[in-house]
């Protein structure tokens, strides 16, 4: 089972702090992280014994953080024992209300409607590098639809979400999440960029990423993937309600969601790049499920309720 991000709000962490509650539970995580480990082994890592080490796995098994199989032995069977997550995120902000509607929508880094990549840049899959490394012509190429990584020192790429929301839905707010960085030439922890994005043409507002981050490897990146390169970036909420427009909480403009025409069973088009007059003009690079550190491609939540309009917008 391949370990993944977890998100969560505040209600549903709570089974999970109390079962990560104990050094004992929480030492076992840190074991199981690295490789599956049977009751046996965890009882004599952690000096306890093996009654002890089952309940303590029992718990984390009832807060979903381990799964256990059992699997044959010389001497019978095992039970051996794994982490399921990779990452749990804490959302702190409260639950929607029971008549707000929520809709997320999950597009890969490749499939981008628009791009225009100015070198150093290139893409990637799992298994490869796509074309010609710094060759912007390798970001038209068939297999452009499978990467999961894409690097610019410079330019644009555009992203159409098909919002299929109730035809009598309105939007109040919108979230886009992702993980992404600086693009330096190999890698350079600290380069600022300032990183633009626009929502159905309008500017939402800019944030400047710290570096072109390596160094030490990103967790998901594939074996054959070169350690001088870009190895991980930041994991960034871009929202816009009716108050206006902020990063993880903080603001950055005031537009406001219902400035972006954001309509039922239209396309909403997500542009990122860097502007002409940007101050740091230090690229970007946006990393999908298959690099970096956390296991999503580029994330649209669309927030909205029912403004009582009927299909076809007839009063």
């Amino acid at each position: 089972m391949q370990k993944q991000l977890k998100e969560l709000s505040i209600d549903e962490s709570v089974d999970i702090f109390r079962a990560l509650g104990s050094k004992t539970r929480s030492r076992i995580i840190e074991l199981l992280s690295t490789h599956e480990l049977n009751i046996g082994e965890l009882s004599a890592k952690l000096g306890l014994t093996q009654p002890s080490i089952t309940k303590h796995i029992q718990i984390l098994e009832e807060a979903g953080l381990v799964v256990s199989d059992y699997v044959a032995a010389p001497q019978g069977t095992q039970k051996k024992c794994r982490v399921v997550f990779e990452r749990l995120v804490v959302d702190l902000a409260p639950k929607a209300p029971i008549d707000e509607g929520f809709a997320e929508i999950e597009i890969p880094i490749g499939m981008y409607t628009n791009v225009s990549p100015l070198p150093t840049c290139g893409l990637a899959t799992r298994e490869k590098f796509i074309g010609l490394l710094d060759s912007p012509v390798s970001f038209f190429l068939p297999e452009r639809a499978q990467a999961e990584i894409i690097w610019m020192a410079n330019g644009w790429v555009e992203y159409v979400f098909a919002n299929t929301l109730p035809g009598n839905s309105h939007v109040k707010a919108i979230e886009l999440v992702m993980e992404v960085g600086s693009e330096a030439p190999g890698y350079n922890n600290q380069f600022p960029s300032d990183i633009t994005l626009w929502i159905n043409g309008i500017e939402i507002g800019t944030y400047t990423s710290a570096g072109d981050f390596g160094g030490t490897r990103g967790q998901l990146n594939p074996t054959w993937y070169p350690d001088n390169m870009n190895q991980w970036g930041s994991l960034r909420t871009w929202s816009v309600d009716s108050e206006g427009a902020s990063i993880d909480g903080v603001k950055i403009s005031n537009v406001t969601a219902n400035e972006l025409h954001i309509n039922p069973w239209s396309p909403t088009t997500v542009k990122i790049g860097i502007k002409p007059e940007a101050k740091n003009k230090g690229g970007f690079t946006l990393f999908g499920r298959g690099f970096g550190n956390y296991q999503l491609g580029l994330i649209v939540r669309f927030r909205h309720d029912d403004d009582g309009k009927p299909l076809g917008g007839n009063e």
